[in-house]
């Protein structure tokens, strides 16, 4: 009795163990800006910010015994595009739409124990001055006492947009401190249209693609127990091939003539096909996920001045029960 006891005890202290470590939901933010990297630039895409609330699915009531994990998602995300500067001596000098990005979306992150993940987004925007993209510009510049802005009179006006956005992932191959993945998404839509593939390469103490910073699926119903490394820190480098078919930011509304009648609206014509570097940390704790990138991009339209432009990546994630 007294050894069936002791095995008892010591399981419930395994099992609140296990349930301590494991965090089903998170919350947290990204924030994207080209001053991050101190370089004294202010052009192309110059801000971004974005909201994210994440809760994992227990998949011991899903059918399919092959499913690692499950996360459902939301966000909230504003986009800001300039022309190579806000301030412009005129019209001539704009060399990239300037454009507002406004949306709220959904998604259903699946993920396999063989380390193949799909993940599937529904997005909902607008595109032009409901986005509220100079409104927000305005107010860092009059908080930080920045250059008056003269360019947004040009900006891509009112478009509502509906997209859909499919992301995949697989394992080529693993060492005990690198990996490398492939991965890939298409975009579909009358907002972006477009797809991209290319390499995930990661060295460190990295985990399983189903429950990793890598996949967003750091929240989950198992805890830590099955994990590579109880924390993830480890260095990425990503270089995808992105073909656009459409983008709204630069050519306005699909299905609208441009410019608008009694605007100023300025399109261009997009880049068939951009090239981009991605390249950062991340790390992965009980509580805590934090990432830091860097991203190196050609040209989004041919009439740019500069033939790459470059911004900083922060998100920060607080995982809870």
């Amino acid at each position: 009795m007294k050894k069936f006891m002791l095995l008892a005890v010591a399981g419930l202290f395994a099992t609140a163990a296990l349930h301590a470590q494991t965090r089903t939901k998170e919350i947290g933010f990204q924030s994207d800006n080209d001053s991050f990297l101190a370089q004294g630039s202010d052009r192309y895409y110059t801000n971004g910010f974005f909201l994210f609330y994440r809760k994992a699915v227990d998949t011991a009531r899903i059918q399919n015994k092959n499913i690692a994990n499950k996360v459902f998602g939301l966000e909230l995300g504003q986009k800001i595009f300039n022309a190579q500067s806000g301030r412009l001596p005129s019209a001539d000098y704009i060399d990239r739409p300037v454009a507002g990005y406004l949306y709220l979306g959904a998604s259903a992150n699946i993920l396999y124990k063989n380390e193949t993940t799909f993940k599937l987004t529904g997005r909902v925007g607008v595109v032009g001055p409901a986005s509220g993209g100079y409104a927000i510009q305005k107010f860092i510049h009059n908080t930080f006492g920045f250059y008056e802005l003269n360019t947004w009179q040009y900006q891509i006006q009112n478009d509502v947009e509906l997209n859909l956005n499919a992301e995949a992932n697989k394992l080529l191959a693993r060492a005990s401190w690198v990996d490398i993945t492939a991965s890939g998404y298409v975009n579909l839509g009358n907002g972006f249209t477009g797809a991209g593939v290319g390499p995930l390469l990661r060295l460190g103490n990295f985990n399983q693609l189903f429950q990793s910073v890598s996949t967003q699926s750091t929240a989950s119903y198992y805890g830590d127990s099955r994990l590579l490394h109880k924390h993830e820190l480890f260095f990425y480098y990503k270089p995808m091939a992105n073909l656009v078919a459409y983008d709204a930011t630069i050519q306005g509304s699909l299905l609208r003539d441009h410019p608008v009648t009694g605007t100023q609206e300025i399109t261009l014509d997009k880049k068939p096909f951009i090239f981009s570097n991605q390249f950062g940390v991340s790390y992965a704790s009980n509580r805590i996920v934090l990432d830091l990138g860097v991203v190196v991009q050609t040209r989004d339209t041919k009439q740019m001045v500069h033939s790459t432009h470059q911004w900083g990546s922060i998100g920060l994630m607080y995982r809870f029960n």
